[in-house]
């Protein structure tokens, strides 16, 4: 009898999930958000992920549960785990993940490498902070920020006085206090990609830089170009060591800041298949989707080398003006032949990820035009 994966939320990467899972034989089910999610074509459940019932009906009969986000509130996840059910990553891992501060207190309990840092009460403490960095910092929302949302750089303590309006210790808003980092003085980002099973093999890709355009990946270029020795050996050491302490079970993305100084600091966190290594679905032998699935049931991972030397993702962000990436499929198919385009089945929206493409070659100049090239059939 097949296994059955229950994923929580409906989002893009639910719906990549499906085809490593039909290869693998598995059966997926998805519980989403809404009628008309990413996800729609396994989503066999909509339902509200805050309601324990509505999870709980979910979760019977499933091998696994495991997640298209970190938002599931941890009162949810700990009547799955009451229940008996298999869940990964476990609640205690998620609880990093979904507020900043505890992620901060325990990368610098671990030994791990961080921007300084602190934990913002009133306006006060931020004015401190600012005194002791400069003058300017980067403030962020403990719960609840992506994509650039919940972060803000600052010279004025007054700069943030609506988010200390709204602390509060409910799990649904954005903390109970602020974080201030320092303004890190970063030559690019990198993200390291690793996949643990619970019985704690890992595995690793490449490390890889991202492009970021207003605080959104916008590109992915893997590997990171010049990064092979000590980058790549550090990267990698910090996301398997983050792996290991914090007892991560499937795919974990450590965003990660290379400096001008030449250390490498961890940014985020993101304990599933993360958009900075979406490249690997056409440029790994083992996709991050695949091996995602493997890891939460505790199957052998697969192998993560490369099938080119290069290989570069360009995220659609907000789509085309007028019609659907579908309507402009067969131009970009006829144009760029080598590129492999993802239509995640979302509407058109400023800034919204609705897509990407992936190109692979041995000339990185080539791949690169070639991606963008590609990705420009669906702006206007």
């Amino acid at each position: 009898m097949a296994l059955t994966v229950g994923v929580i939320g409906g989002g893009q990467l639910a719906r990549m999930m499906v085809p490593p899972a039909i290869g693998l034989g598995l059966e997926i089910e998805v519980l989403a958000e809404n009628e008309g999610s990413s996800a729609r074509i396994a989503a066999t459940e909509v339902g509200d992920y805050h309601d324990a019932d509505v999870v709980l009906a979910f979760a019977k009969g499933k091998d696994v549960i495991t997640f298209d986000h970190e938002h599931v509130p941890q009162p949810v996840l700990k009547a799955l785990v009451d229940a008996g059910v298999s869940v990964h990553p476990s609640p205690a891992a998620l609880f990093v993940a979904q507020d900043k501060l505890v992620m901060r207190e325990r990368l610098s309990a671990i030994g791990l490498p961080v921007p300084d840092w602190a934990r913002l009460s009133a306006p006060a403490d931020l004015q401190a902070f600012l005194d002791e960095h400069g003058g300017r910092c980067v403030v962020k929302t403990a719960r609840g920020g992506y994509d650039g949302k919940g972060v803000r750089v600052v010279s004025d303590a007054a700069a943030v006085d609506d988010w200390f309006a709204q602390l509060s210790d409910d799990p649904a808003g954005i903390g109970a206090a602020l974080l201030a980092e320092e303004l890190v003085d970063f030559r690019r980002e990198l993200a390291q990609s690793v996949a643990r099973r619970p019985s704690g093999d890992v595995v690793a890709w490449p490390v890889v830089e991202s492009i970021q355009r207003d605080g959104v990946c916008a590109e992915v270029i893997a590997p990171a170009p010049a990064s092979a020795g000590r980058i790549s050996d550090m990267a990698e050491e910090i996301a398997r060591t983050v792996a290991r302490e914090l007892d991560v079970t499937g795919v974990l993305a450590v965003e990660l800041f290379e400096t001008t100084d030449d250390r490498v600091l961890i940014n985020e966190l993101a304990m599933r298949p993360h958009n900075t290594g979406h490249w690997s679905i056409d440029g790994s032998t083992t996709s991050q989707f695949e091996q995602h699935l493997r890891a939460v049931l505790d199957l052998p991972l697969g192998d993560t080398g490369t099938h080119d030397e290069w290989s570069v993702m360009v995220n659609v962000l907000g789509g085309p003006a007028t019609g659907t990436i579908a309507d402009r499929l067969p131009r970009a198919m006829a144009d760029e032949p080598g590129a492999k385009i993802h239509d995640y089945g979302k509407d058109p929206r400023p800034g919204r990820k609705v897509g990407h493409v992936t190109t692979t070659g041995d000339d990185l100049d080539d791949v690169v035009y070639r991606a963008r090239a590609a990705a420009e059939h669906f702006l206007d």
